[in-house]
């Protein structure tokens, strides 16, 4: 077989040499130690928590180290591609604050290392391909899908690995002759990649591969014996071939991936050693799981779990920086002793490492999510919670945003309620909770949700408002404010103070503090909220008037 005359025949209108690759692609001018990342979504539409997981992982590897970070699109599957999705993928990912130096963007690429897009670089892939082929390390497969259903019928009968592989790799040993005959017949054909491992040997003789992983150490695993599929009949590469060839020519130095590729990891290895290109150092991380009802590891499903997808969190209106927050936890198992020692630190000062990512399951749990988001927005000052808000209504609920743009000190007010002294109140954790939270400051939103404490009766609720009425005034300080509340708790026959109704209970109808309640369920709605002396303040003396006349009125006896 003359393998020259081979690729001449399969590729005659690649002109350009590897070599002519690697100086159009030259090594990065980066300071020494400096890592190059990439994340690369296929665009289906669907970007998910794993997406954003890795992108931390890879944003920080980069940046923290003076590194590179883009965003390559691997759209070779066709059939999968959806339209818009890379505008999903580009603007999902930049609402988390993961920013790229360099790579695909909505409008092209930005960089020197592109095309970004691998559906543009078939010229590229295809050089390679031939490189193998003069090489003989590859060769076309005739294979119809009638005969590779056949194939795998038989393997499945006799008990065997699926595959292309030793004696089913059955237009391995074709001719030139035997190649050409079929071309100008018109047969279609995929390029394989001719594997040198050994399928025939006894298991305890079969080849293994070591590979130090980031994250897991050292791996050892059988090599590929597998006469994959590089290059597709309509020219376009696999994910295995086109991979290798970007992250080598993208100059990339740390493949951070999913658990579920390290099956295919020795096909890359064998890849990247065919192509004589040194590997990047792959981090693969663990899967994301949660707890079932049963109190079970599961991994997370795009099915089961809404939580998946990243559309989730920004309906849900979730801060990026506590989302940010929360998957350091998860990524790094030292970060949450460093928040700690560090309660103020801006996160980009914590040291992330591969080192100390998982390499069993993540657990993924949305409660502490919201712990941490409890944490995080408090610390965020008022104005930047209501610049978020804007930003997310009008997205996401543009019906609300009236109520922010032009009410901005209103509402900052608002979001500041509660937040002050040692111990702040921590109400606040995604924009739609929030909203439900503090609807009851706007007119057109507040509604009566709670009853008044069973205790208290309706002649005794109409009381307490109309001597509340009779005696507010918005100037008089929290002190002499509770002081006539708890006056006409005491004229009304409830206990001016909670413990002494608990003495003697047969004494009082109840306490001040169902007294306060009927008031603030006047005010608010609800028998539970902040401070009502502050909510006042804020609500201002005429809403305030106006609505307890308002539940005065409505009060039934």
């Amino acid at each position: 077989m003359n393998y020259n005359t081979l690729a001449e025949l399969l590729f005659p209108h690649i002109t350009k040499s590897p070599t002519d690759y690697e100086v159009l692609f030259p090594p990065r001018q980066l300071p020494e130690g400096a890592k190059v990342t990439r994340l690369g979504p296929s665009p289906t539409g669907f970007i998910h928590l794993g997406n954003l997981y890795g992108a931390f992982a890879d944003e920080r590897l980069a940046h923290q180290s003076g590194g590179t970070f883009y965003l390559r699109i691997e759209d070779t599957d066709d059939k999968r591609y959806v339209e818009g999705a890379v505008d999903v993928i580009i603007n999902s990912l930049r609402f988390f604050d993961i920013n790229f130096d360099e790579g695909a963007t909505i409008d092209g690429h930005i960089g020197d290392y592109g095309p970004y897009y691998q559906s543009q670089r078939g010229e590229i892939y295809q050089c390679f391909v031939k490189e193998l082929i003069k090489a003989g390390q590859a060769y076309p497969c005739f294979l119809t899908s009638e005969e590779l259903e056949d194939i795998r019928s038989k393997q499945e009968s006799a008990k065997e690995n699926f595959g292309i592989y030793g004696k089913w790799a059955v237009n391995r040993s074709l001719s030139l002759e035997e190649i050409e005959a079929r071309i100008q017949a018109g047969k279609p054909y995929v390029i394989r990649l001719k594997s040198d491992g050994n399928h025939d040997l006894p298991s305890e003789e079969i080849k293994t591969i070591s590979v130090e992983d980031g994250i897991r150490g050292t791996l050892t695993m059988p090599e590929n014996n597998q006469d994959v599929v590089i290059l597709k009949a309509n020219g376009i590469p696999t994910y295995h071939f086109a991979h290798a060839v970007d992250d080598h020519f993208m100059r990339t130095t740390h493949v951070v991936r999913g658990a579920e590729w390290l099956p295919s990891l020795p096909i890359h290895v064998e890849l990247f050693h065919k192509l004589g290109f040194p590997l990047p150092v792959f981090c693969h991380t663990a899967q994301l799981m949660k707890l079932d009802e049963e109190g079970n590891k599961r991994k997370l499903s795009k099915r089961k779990d809404p939580e998946l997808s990243l559309d989730y969190y920004r309906n849900e209106g979730y801060h990026p920086a506590a989302v940010r927050e929360y998957l350091m936890t998860i990524l790094n198992s030292n970060f949450e002793e460093w928040r700690i020692a560090n309660p103020d630190t801006a996160i980009d000062e914590f040291v992330f490492t591969v080192e100390k990512m998982s390499n069993s399951g993540a657990l993924f749990d949305l409660n502490k999510l919201n712990d941490i988001c409890k944490d995080v927005l408090v610390k965020i000052p008022a104005a930047q919670l209501c610049q978020f808000m804007k930003d997310w209504s009008r997205e996401f609920k543009p019906e609300i945003l009236p109520l922010f743009e032009g009410q901005e000190t209103y509402v900052e007010k608002i979001l500041d309620l509660g937040r002050d002294g040692a111990k702040p109140r921590k109400d606040l954790i995604y924009a739609k909770q929030i909203f439900e939270f503090i609807s009851y400051f706007f007119d057109d939103y507040f509604i009566i949700q709670d009853e008044n404490p069973e205790n208290v009766t309706p002649e005794d609720a109409k009381a307490i408002l109309s001597a509340y009425l009779d005696s507010y005034d918005h100037a008089d300080d929290q002190s002499l404010w509770f002081d006539k509340i708890r006056n006409i708790a005491t004229e009304l026959g409830y206990a001016a103070k909670p413990k002494d109704y608990k003495k003697n209970p047969d004494q009082y109808k109840g306490h001040v503090g169902d007294v306060s309640t009927v008031i603030r369920i006047a005010l608010m709605g609800r028998s539970q909220s902040p401070d009502v002396w502050e909510i006042q303040q804020i609500l201002g003396a005429e809403r305030t008037r106006i609505r307890i006349q308002k539940r005065l009125t409505h009060v039934h006896v």
